[in-house]
């Protein structure tokens, strides 16, 4: 069973960044789509950040230019960069990764922005 680990969320104020990471249990190459997604309160889980099935990356228009998305294949680790943080970034962040027809998903690691 692949396990996606997300960690490096926490309470950051305003204006402040976190790098979060997504340990996943087998090679990330093997996942045709990789990425990060949240979910804040009261409202649907929403894509933020993805690499796509041909390597290029995907960010929601309210991320870009702030967040970046990145990968460390070595380490099987995807990283969502997040800065200039601000009270709307305030979520539960997910990995997810899609391999196939199978959707994995991690457990979510809650961002807090707040003075």
């Amino acid at each position: 069973q692949v396990q996606l680990v997300e960690s490096g969320g926490g309470l950051v104020q305003p204006g402040g960044s976190l790098r979060l990471s997504c340990v996943a249990s087998e090679t990330i190459s093997s996942f045709h789509q990789m990425g990060w997604y949240r979910r804040a309160p009261g409202k649907e889980r929403d894509l933020v950040a993805i690499f796509t099935r041909a390597g290029s990356t995907n960010y929601v228009d309210s991320v870009r230019g702030q967040f970046t998305i990145s990968r460390e294949n070595a380490k099987n680790t995807v990283y969502l960069q997040m800065n200039n943080l601000v009270p709307e970034d305030t979520a539960n962040y997910y990995c997810r990764g899609l391999r196939g027809a199978r959707d994995y998903w991690g457990q979510g690691t809650q961002v807090t922005v707040s003075a």
